[in-house]
């Protein structure tokens, strides 16, 4: 009987640390930790699939909350079925009580348990949706104010070179020559040197 965390954000901008902290907490070896930073649309990610591989009938997982587990709701009721139902493994949500298949082993407290992850589930797949049509809504918005979406557009080598060779007159300015070209101030740098222009 082995005790497993699951650790999941969406994206390397979010900070796993307060659910590595719960898990530290509940003393779960760093070895049993495991963190995808990922979507959870699915349960195709790396670290879950490992933790997955090592479960087994009498284990424990804990998860911060619903959503950490996964998004989509039709995946986390399948999940949820085959961790507690085919491999015997108890689920513990820290943040939801009522979500500790340890303590509700009769008819009732898995009907309550139940129903309580199908609202829960429910709510993160709706939040996904909410802001995966936001992300659309504020690219839309950008692209009809004339900003451009994607890498920023090569300036074309001739077209370069006549800016270049203004800049190394001195009829223009560095800052003037990265706001025509778009390039940071180090990709400018590296495409002058490989034009061959220096002032």
């Amino acid at each position: 009987m082995k005790e497993y965390g699951y650790v999941r954000v969406s994206d390397v901008s979010q900070n796993q640390d307060r659910q590595l902290q719960e898990m530290h907490r509940l003393n779960i070896p760093g070895a049993h930790i495991f963190t995808d930073r990922q979507s959870g649309k699915d349960f195709d990610r790396p670290a879950y699939k490992r933790m997955f591989g090592k479960l087994k009938s009498g284990d424990t997982l804990y998860i911060a909350s619903i959503d950490r587990l996964g998004r989509d709701y039709h995946e986390v009721q399948n999940q949820w079925r085959i961790i507690t139902k085919e491999k015997g493994v108890d689920i513990v949500v820290l943040d939801m009580p009522l979500l500790d298949t340890r303590l509700y082993k009769d008819l009732m407290g898995t009907f309550i348990a139940d129903l309580t992850l199908q609202i829960l589930s429910f709510v993160s797949h709706t939040e996904r949706d909410f802001i995966k049509k936001r992300q659309a809504e504020g690219i839309a918005a950008a692209k009809a104010r004339g900003v451009h979406m994607g890498r920023p557009v090569k300036t074309p080598s001739a077209t370069f070179r006549e800016w270049a060779g203004q800049w190394k007159r001195g009829k223009m300015t560095t800052a003037e020559l990265k706001t025509l070209t778009g390039f940071t101030e180090s990709t400018l740098y590296r495409r002058l040197r490989e034009e061959g222009i220096k002032r």
